[in-house]
């Protein structure tokens, strides 16, 4: 078969002319699809905030009149004017924004806003129920509903849609619960209502109450987990525990810190490591159990395993010309009750200790740093074991105490040498 090839003769009038039409037509399209672009760009990239938003705005409409993104720039300049025929021109811009792109949730977000802002309630709801019939499985658009809804003061519609955020969204679910918790006066059961059973919504508002400091309501929530999904969240009750160590909540802070294997062995009421039996930390180690600071050469502070009332081992605390005023080493914190008599038991021994300054073991309420009691000074000599007392009432703003070794006041230059052992710490209530 023979084919054909037909050429057109460019020389006659009338295919010139087509030519040239065909060539100008070709220019037009690409010139309109150049000016869309322009104008699309100018609108995606220019932030409303931006101080020649409106110009761009405007740039943005000459080159692109049936692009969302300008009319919509236009329209949210528009609508911070306030005024009723600004936002009556907004309204209009966003209703031909919907015209144009009516399956965006997005541009009914916005329209919503709009209706809003120009007291038109009724159409508002309609327009954010229609964004969130168009994208159902997305938090944002549920997260507006419920906030518009707030501001009607439908509080149930309100919470209904924000607790549907909560489901899917960590960072949503942050927001509700501290919308919440300030709408509701910060009552626990109030938020609580909004967090569902889910264990990882549960555990969000575990880790939320702990950063406020409610302490009580952190604890309860973080026990309603089941064993497997604390186990699943290992670096949730550190964070917990230091939070509410922070907050002063002692008392929640200990089991927080039992959970996360940061103190084990802690526990309210009691001394942990009360005999020096096992390691003796630094500072910022752990919440509870004995500090010490090795940060000066003139005060060395170590376990001893020669020297001991009972057990393996003692402290021995060995001065080299010591001379601050204060000592406050070693330290440790004990959580306990407000308003509940103690006693304080333990033992001392000494070893050519000499100063006008001499060390004894104080008590002082963790919650606001004020002194409680104290014991009588370790007397400058050597003497072997002996039992000390301290015998005191917490006070009613107190949920854990400090016990520190401290030392007299014997004048601003006032060195302190010798040794001392300390050993069987023993707290009781009376």
């Amino acid at each position: 078969m023979r084919s054909e090839i037909k050429t057109v003769d460019s020389r006659t009038a009338l295919a010139r002319v087509a030519l040239i039409l065909a060539i100008a037509a070709a220019l037009l399209l690409s010139w309109f699809g150049v000016r869309w672009q322009l104008g699309n760009m100018f609108a995606e990239l220019t932030s409303v905030t931006q101080p020649d938003a409106r110009q761009a705005a405007e740039f943005a409409l000459g080159m692109a009149p049936g692009d969302p993104s300008a009319q919509w720039l236009m329209a949210a300049k528009e609508r911070e004017n306030f005024d009723v025929e600004s936002l009556e021109r907004a309204v209009n811009m966003m209703e031909e924004v919907v015209r144009l792109s009516p399956n965006d949730f997005r541009w009914w977000i916005e329209l919503g806003r709009a209706y809003e802002q120009a007291e038109r309630p009724d159409k508002a709801e309609l327009a954010l129920l229609r964004s969130v019939e168009l994208a159902p499985e997305y938090t944002f658009p549920r997260w507006q509903i419920g906030n518009f809804y707030l501001r009607q003061n439908r509080t149930d519609e309100a919470f209904a849609e924000l607790m549907k955020t909560t489901e899917k969204s960590s960072v949503y679910r942050e927001q509700v619960f501290s919308l919440a918790w300030d709408y509701f006066d910060k009552d626990p059961l109030r938020v609580e209502s909004l967090a569902g059973s889910a264990p990882d919504i549960r555990a969000s508002l575990a880790m939320f109450f702990a950063a406020r400091g409610a302490a009580a309501d952190a604890l309860r929530n973080w026990n309603m987990l089941p064993d497997d999904q604390k186990a699943a969240n290992p670096q949730l009750p550190k964070v917990m525990a230091q939070g509410v160590y922070d907050r002063r909540a002692f008392r929640q802070a200990v089991a927080f810190a039992r959970e996360a294997g940061m103190d084990p062995d802690a526990e309210p009421e009691k001394v942990t490591n009360a005999g020096f039996e096992t390691f003796v930390g630094s500072q910022g180690e752990g919440l509870f159990g004995w500090r010490i600071d090795r940060g000066d050469s003139t005060i060395d502070i170590m376990p001893d395993s020669g020297v001991k009332r009972s057990g393996g081992r003692s402290l021995r605390v060995a001065f080299k010309g010591y001379q601050k005023l204060d000592l406050f080493n070693p330290t440790q914190l004990v959580a306990v009750e407000p308003g509940t008599g103690y006693r304080l038991a333990f033992w001392v021994r000494t070893e050519n200790l000499r100063s006008g300054g001499p060390p004894f073991i104080r008590i002082s309420n963790a919650n606001d740093d004020t002194s409680i009691a104290a014991s009588q000074p370790i007397e400058a000599t050597t003497a072997d074991w002996e039992l000390r007392t301290i015998e005191f009432t917490t006070p009613e703003n107190c949920e854990g105490i400090w016990i520190a070794a401290a030392r007299g006041y014997c004048g601003d230059v006032c060195p302190i040498t010798g040794t001392i052992w300390l050993d069987d710490f023993e707290l009781t209530r009376r």
